[in-house]
């Protein structure tokens, strides 16, 4: 594993290579309040794969966005792009958990021609809600961001009770907490304090449409694999149901575990990424 960094335009990402330089390139996305460690027990199961895992901007190692700024969905897709260029790499296959796993979706619509394949775990397209909720959304958003800047910072007492916190909150088993804990902590004069944006934790300012995710759903012209675990989230297993027909390739299975079952159960996973990406070659980078 190596440490690595990018210079946006606005920001600097923080990211944990994987694996064999020479090797599949494979871009890898966190889920909501996760980091890069997420994908290190998956890491371990996978070989000839040069595995490039990002802590998204407001996580793990990443810059928080400024302070005039928020964490909109969309903002992602150029903190991605930008990545790529900077990386120079034409073609990749993308992975990613939960939110990380929204994004892709939505990257690989908007940018076809860089996605070679395209995996999500426990994620299909963005999160989506009536038009006629947009008002009450954006209210709602707006009073949650004002509550979070009047409001002290709270941070956890010992990494124990941390990481205790972190495995109640995200149902996963104490080794994986461990990984993602110890990312997100930074220690200063024996005082722990959390990495990550509290600006994270604000409500979205806006949903898409269904409409508007079958949309982006379509768009995608890379074959997709979609992986859900046996007690992971009902409402991704519900967005699969009523989406898989708008997407031209995919392939839909299901290994034991619960929402993080990439971290808690990697190497069945890791299986099923190996399987599904030796169908599509690599195509060599410039």
């Amino acid at each position: 594993m190596t440490d690595i960094s990018f210079t946006l335009r606005h920001l600097r990402l923080s990211a944990q290579r994987f694996g064999d330089p020479d090797g599949r390139k494979v871009i890898a996305l966190h889920g909501w309040l996760d980091n890069s460690a997420s994908f290190i027990p998956l890491a371990e199961h996978l070989s000839g794969v040069d595995l490039l895992a990002i802590d998204l901007a407001g996580h793990g190692h990443s810059d928080h966005r400024s302070a005039d700024a928020h964490y909109h969905l969309f903002d992602w897709i150029q903190d991605v792009y930008e990545l790529t260029q900077s990386l120079g790499w034409q073609t990749f296959d993308l992975l990613g958990h939960s939110l990380g796993g929204i994004i892709s979706s939505l990257y690989a619509a908007t940018f076809p021609e860089q996605v070679r394949t395209l995996t999500m775990i426990e994620a299909f397209g963005p999160l989506s809600r009536e038009a006629n909720s947009s008002p009450q959304q954006l209210r709602e958003s707006v009073l949650s961001r004002i509550e979070v800047d009047l409001k002290e910072a709270r941070h956890p007492p010992t990494i124990e009770r941390a990481t205790t916190a972190r495995m109640m909150a995200g149902d996963l088993k104490r080794d994986s907490a461990t990984l993602l804990v110890a990312r997100n902590l930074d220690i200063q004069a024996q005082t722990l304090k959390w990495r990550t944006d509290r600006r994270l934790r604000t409500i979205s300012s806006l949903r898409t449409t269904e409409e508007q995710a079958q949309g982006f759903l379509q768009a995608i012209k890379a074959p997709v694999l979609a992986i859900t675990g046996t007690q992971g989230f009902e409402k991704v297993k519900t967005n699969q149901q009523r989406r898989a027909a708008h997407i031209r390739q995919l392939t839909t299975v299901e290994c034991e575990g619960g929402h993080h079952l990439h971290m808690d159960n990697p190497q069945p996973v890791a299986q099923q990424l190996l399987s599904f990406w030796q169908q599509y070659e690599q195509e060599p980078q410039s």
